[in-house]
């Protein structure tokens, strides 16, 4: 048997369950997908040379888990001067013990000979790291444009029917004739020459089309069209399309594929490939590959349109429930900002509600999770604290009432009365109440970050507010609410904590950055609120939405 696996065309080796080498045929020595002198001991990253190593360390270790075997997929060696000639096939299995657990796995590599059918492959292969990395459409289509160049075709053009989640105006508003429709907007374009000069329109533009045309077709049909031999003689479709027809003379465009763009029964777009400077017309088996990127690449197209159509929902609620207008009468000057973060709409909101006497309520919430539920939720939680607000009740006994409600809110979500951790509503707020007859600020918070109050003088410290539990969690404990007297002048500074918190700062350097932040002279409020945000996020929010709210107090509340 040992002989055997040393004389196989295979190579095959044994992994534990911490992907480590445990032994390996001979043959690993003759395949280049393996690093030169692999060493039992190794780990899988160490010893596998392949173009994406991430995947065969991932996908072996969901094999362990599982127990679902990988049984078969390419893999590309690392390229060294130029695109590999031959690729490789791997299955991976998972090796169980007497008791049926895991006890490591066993890989299976052969090399698949080269050659026209390779080269597919390795494109296809790349194609799955190469389109997708985004979900912004407009990226996506670009991605497969530049996937395709120089190996599919000479020019590609990506063109996207859905307006409304690319922020444009809807094509039927657009004008048309009777030989030139909006058909479409450019999502992506790319050319073996840098200046595009085969495009008639550029990204993010509207596509004008004959009526009667390949494109049409193809978007009606849901089917390719194929046309090896472009034909620009008189009577086709190309007399309603002067303009195209220059562009295809002037650059000798001779074969064209048109492949749909789909996914979920519904067509997103086309896909345009042309050749000009490539003598060879497209074949069947071209045809065939770029339906197989166009169908990898609609799967991410569909993600990115169905995420940009729920952000853009999702701020567009935002908007309307977010107040419109806040001021803090003669109490108090207010400036604030929002910014809503790159990965989705979130829950955080500010708000300033008149009270009695000239008495004003400042409030910062942040509701967990992102999307239209967190934006949904954001809007029940401010117009409850401003229902609240009428009952003129302490800063803590109203965050109780809050709680009593969130929970209720969670509840509403079952028809058994019953809630589960995925269905609670949890948000964190702060309410405080400024007295300007007194100078006071009575505040309490419902886990939230502290404020801070800056001095006249620019001194600046965190109000030491006993944080509480979360609205939501039903534990209606939150506290005393506290009490502190501001100077004239002063400036209360309310935030979320997407201000003060990302994956490379902590909160206490982020406190220490928003310090010294507010510090700085900036007379003008609404000046103030746009520097401490600028400091603090050059580059705009990232994982979590931003909230700020700047109160300054006026003198003797006039």
């Amino acid at each position: 048997m040992n002989s055997f696996f040393a004389y196989a065309p295979i190579s095959l080796a044994v992994w534990d369950r911490d992907l480590r080498c445990l032994w390996f045929n001979p043959s690993v020595h003759n395949q280049d997908i393996y690093r030169s002198g692999p060493v039992v001991g190794g780990h899988v990253t160490d010893l596998v040379d392949a173009r994406h190593p991430e995947f065969v360390e991932s996908t072996m270790a969901e094999v362990l888990e599982s127990g679902v075997p990988l049984l078969g997929h390419a893999l590309w060696p690392t390229p060294r001067a130029k695109r590999t000639a031959h690729y490789y096939w791997i299955a991976i299995v998972r090796l169980g013990g007497p008791d049926d657990r895991s006890v490591g796995a066993c890989s299976l590599v052969v090399q698949v000979s080269g050659g026209r059918e390779s080269g597919r492959m390795a494109l296809l292969s790349e194609a799955e790291s190469r389109i997708g990395t985004s979900l912004d459409p407009m990226v996506t289509s670009q991605e497969l444009a530049e996937t395709a160049v120089s190996n599919v075709a000479d020019h590609v053009t990506v063109d996207l029917v859905d307006a409304v989640t690319l922020g444009k105006e809807p094509l039927e508003h657009l004008t048309s004739t009777d030989t030139s429709i909006s058909g479409f907007y450019r999502g992506g374009v790319a050319s073996l020459h840098g200046d595009l000069r085969e495009s008639l329109w550029a990204p993010g533009t509207p596509v004008f089309v004959p009526p009667a045309s390949p494109f049409t077709s193809v978007l009606s049909s849901r089917t390719s069209h194929f046309e090896p031999v472009l034909d620009t003689s008189r009577g086709t479709w190309l007399d309603n399309d002067p303009f195209r027809a220059g562009i295809i003379r002037r650059t000798g465009m001779h074969s064209l594929m048109i492949v749909p763009l789909q996914a979920h029964g519904t067509t997103l777009g086309i896909a345009q490939f042309w050749r000009y400077e490539n003598p060879v017309p497209f074949s069947r088996a071209d045809l065939v590959l770029a339906e197989a990127l166009a169908a990898r690449a609609s799967v991410s197209l569909d993600n990115a349109l169905r995420y940009t159509r729920e952000r853009t929902a999702a701020l567009a609620m935002q908007r309307d429930l977010m107040p419109h207008r806040l001021s803090g009468g003669s109490a108090v000057e207010v400036a604030s900002r929002y910014l809503p973060a790159d990965g989705g709409v979130g829950g955080d909101w500010v708000d300033v509600i008149p009270l009695s006497g000239a008495r004003v309520a400042l409030v910062v919430g942040d509701v967990l999770g992102h999307g239209i539920n967190a934006a949904v939720t954001m809007g029940r939680l401010r117009a409850m604290v401003r229902a609240l607000t009428k009952l003129e009740v302490p800063p803590d006994e109203l965050l109780a009432l809050m709680d009593e409600l969130a929970v209720d809110i969670a509840r509403d979500r079952f028809d058994d009365d019953s809630s589960t951790s995925s269905s609670m509503v949890w948000a964190t707020c702060l309410y405080g109440v400024y007295d300007p007859s007194t100078r006071r600020l009575t505040m309490a918070s419902a886990g939230h970050p502290p404020p801070a109050i800056v001095s006249p003088g620019g001194a600046v410290d965190f109000a030491d507010v006993p944080p509480g539990a979360p609205l939501g969690v039903g534990m209606g404990s939150f506290g005393e609410a506290i009490e502190v007297e501001l100077a004239e002048d002063s400036v209360i500074a309310l935030y979320s904590d997407g201000l003060i918190e990302t994956r490379d700062r902590d909160v206490d350097e982020g406190l220490e950055r928003l310090r010294a932040a507010l510090a700085c002279p900036v007379p003008v409020l609404d000046d103030l609120c746009a520097s401490v945000v600028a400091t603090l996020v050059p580059h705009g929010p990232s994982d979590d939405d931003i909230a700020l709210l700047l109160a300054r107090t006026n003198a003797s509340g006039d």
